[in-house]
């Protein structure tokens, strides 16, 4: 399934790709609200497609939507400058079929059209989470929603993605939330997706909500000294700027939100993914600027 915003072009050429492509999968788009003749658009030349049209921006929770049209037991996000290459679903498919207690697996992401593996390839398959010995690659403390294929039941089972997030980070919380119940999460080499990063975004903006984001899952569900010490990183490295600044006041505006459903993960969870702060402070994929 497919979130777009204000990207016909690139949203049809998505869709193009997947409705070629050979599992002939069932396709859903959720429209969050364009204004560009988006949903009408996909509509006249794909009939075949599902198209939600969500009437605002839901930004990830436009997934939730797309989620809810489908009774298939997995289902493959997209984002609108993202498409799967042929083979990897029916890969996925097999694979969850074969490991019923993991929830989602992440693809290996290539950059179009330089063809280059995206910077966070390596951080996913050198990921230093334990995880049991029959995962069928390295075990994830998060994941990247344009580039998995999720078990639906346990997707709704853990709410999907939080509708207070919007969009940027939105996958730490649910990621946190399907280990938390006893999921596993995994990266698979053999899966993969392709990205042309759109030029239709609004980086500032994105770095703002992404931040408050990061703050608030870290809020949410870490420990106090955990908390404590990421904020306090964050304080220390992202850019001293007028951004910075209005994604610290967003996270603030939220306190009572945050503490009236402050639920900390538990301790043995917390020690298996306390491991990714380290990965994440030398991580050159994963900066709040733009």
């Amino acid at each position: 399934m497919v979130i777009t915003w204000q990207r016909r072009e690139e949203a049809l050429a998505c869709v193009g790709r997947l409705v070629a492509l050979p599992e002939r999968p069932r396709v859903v788009v959720v429209d969050n609200g364009s204004t560009d003749g988006t949903a009408g658009a996909i509509r006249d030349r794909f009939p075949e497609v599902d198209v939600v049209a969500a009437g605002r921006n839901l930004g990830a929770v436009g997934r939730n939507l797309g989620v809810r049209r489908l009774r298939t037991p997995y289902v493959a996000f997209c984002d609108d400058d993202t498409w799967w290459s042929p083979g990897s679903l029916s890969r996925a498919a097999d694979v969850l079929d074969a490991h019923p207690r993991v929830a989602l697996l992440n693809a290996r992401i290539v950059v179009e059209p330089s063809g280059a593996e995206d910077p966070i390839v390596s951080e996913l398959r050198d990921s230093p989470v334990p995880g049991p010995d029959w995962l069928p690659g390295p075990a994830l403390g998060s994941f990247l929603a344009g580039a998995s294929v999720v078990r639906r039941d346990a997707f709704e089972q853990a709410g999907g993605f939080h509708d207070r997030l919007w969009l940027g980070g939105e996958e730490e919380l649910l990621a946190t939330d399907l280990i938390s119940s006893g999921w596993e999460l995994c990266y698979l080499e053999d899966l993969t997706v392709h990205h042309r990063a759109s030029k239709l975004r609004d980086a500032t903006h994105r770095r703002r909500v992404g931040l408050r984001n990061t703050l608030w899952f870290t809020w949410l569900r870490r420990p106090v000294g955990p908390a404590v010490r990421r904020t306090v990183f964050l304080a220390r490295t992202v850019p001293r700027d007028r951004t910075s600044l209005l994604a610290a006041l967003d996270a603030a505006r939220g306190l009572g939100w945050l503490l009236a459903n402050r639920r900390p993960r538990p301790l043995p969870v917390e020690a298996r993914l306390c491991v990714l702060d380290e990965t994440q402070r030398r991580s050159t994929a994963r900066r709040y600027v733009g």
